[in-house]
């Protein structure tokens, strides 16, 4: 009689849920007797996952929202502990979130469960100190980005790069007339495109949104034929950024609902908040200018615990200044319109860049959810991973 073999998982928000849901179809392929549980989305479900909680109960954000529904979390994370201790699985995987996942992985790792987290917390750009945690959470990590495996590589802590499933979905290659006709633009081919992404939250997009439109403003003075594509994350979104607009009705900019991934292909140049946008955007192959702003508070707290040089993940994954970072004081209209009006007035360094780009693309694109499913199944028979730092 074949013995079912037990996974645990937990995947706190809707990216994670990706993760996860790829990783089961991966799982499934070396074992045909395998079971799942824990906490997991709609993806996940799909696959036959058993979630004992909704996901969205672990989605909180900001500094308030957590304190709020402490009580609840540590309720949810006792009861995984609980179970997962009681009816050990053969491995437990959080996948992120790692402010709830590290301390449920110690617990279980303590009671003699194998442990895997899924995404590098960002120890390798601050808060270095929680890799001490994460060295007694987890038997393995698996990192989407290489320079991450290599931190954990100089820490000693068992780690393996898996790739981004990003790198995996985007094409090499992208068609740029196809995009622009999947969002009815209705323009000639020759006409250059600039993307606009201020956020996906609604104090980003206060901060960054008129920055960016006084921008669109400066570059349409020197290059009057220029058009503006916005995509807004959410309804809430898409309201407020329309009421913005109303202040720069002379913008030729078309807003849309979503579609962040068709808006950044059809561009010819994107500006965007800092964050995942940057990365998709360069594996579009798109020339961009990344900026950031918060509360002075934040700002002066996170850069001083900052322990890396750029903070786009282009320019990390380059280890060079590859696209333009306007942060903090720097990100004004002027500078921003500067950048950009840069790209096309250099079409042969917009060329190198994305040749660039396509190097680092083809550096992420590992099959990322089988990667990751041959090293749990490595864990769970015992077999050491092999980019393991040596004495």
């Amino acid at each position: 009689m074949t013995q079912t073999l037990k996974v645990g998982i937990v995947a706190g928000e809707a990216s994670g849920d990706i993760l996860g849901a790829g990783l089961i179809r991966a799982l499934k392929k070396h074992y045909p007797h395998i079971e799942f549980a824990g906490i997991g989305g709609p993806r996940m479900l799909a696959e036959g996952f058993h979630s004992f909680f909704p996901q969205d109960r672990l989605a909180v954000m900001g500094l308030s929202e957590p304190l709020k529904r402490l009580p609840e979390l540590l309720r949810i994370r006792r009861f995984l502990i609980d179970h997962f201790s009681e009816q050990q699985p053969a491995v437990f995987i959080g996948i992120d979130s790692p402010d709830f996942n590290l301390t449920l992985e110690q617990k279980l790792h303590d009671s003699g469960v194998k442990t895997v987290h899924y995404v590098s917390p960002s120890v390798w750009a601050w808060r270095q100190g929680r890799i001490k945690k994460i060295r007694r959470a987890v038997d393995l990590m698996l990192t989407l980005l290489p320079f991450e495996a290599q931190f954990y590589r100089d820490h000693n802590v068992p780690v393996q790069f898996v790739g981004h499933t990003l790198a995996d979905d985007i094409p090499l290659q992208t068609d740029t007339a196809l995009a622009r006709s999947k969002l009815k633009l209705d323009l000639p081919a020759e006409t250059p495109v600039v993307a606009l992404l201020p956020g996906s939250r609604q104090g980003e997009v206060e901060r960054l949104g008129p920055v960016f439109y006084q921008a669109a403003r400066l570059c349409l003075e020197q290059r009057p034929g220029l058009r503006f594509v916005l995509p807004a994350s959410s309804g809430h979104r898409y309201r407020q950024i329309h009421q913005q607009l109303s202040e720069y009705s002379d913008l030729p900019v078309t807003l849309v609902q979503g579609k962040s991934h068709e808006v950044m292909a059809a561009a010819d140049v994107v500006v965007l908040a800092s964050g995942t946008t940057a990365l998709e955007a360069m594996l579009l192959k798109k020339p961009m200018v990344v900026s950031y702003k918060m509360g002075w508070l934040s700002y002066k707290i996170i850069s001083a615990m900052l322990r890396v040089p750029y903070v786009s993940l282009p320019n990390l994954l380059a280890s060079e200044a590859l696209v333009p970072e306007l942060i903090q004081h720097d990100a004004t209209a002027q500078g921003i319109a500067t950048q950009v009006l840069a790209f096309f007035d250099n079409p042969d360094q917009v060329e190198t860049l994305k040749e660039r780009f396509l190097q680092l693309h083809e550096s992420l694109r590992c099959n990322a959810s089988a990667t990751a499913a041959n090293a749990v199944v490595n864990l769970i028979d015992g077999v050491a991973p092999n980019t393991v730092a040596q004495d």
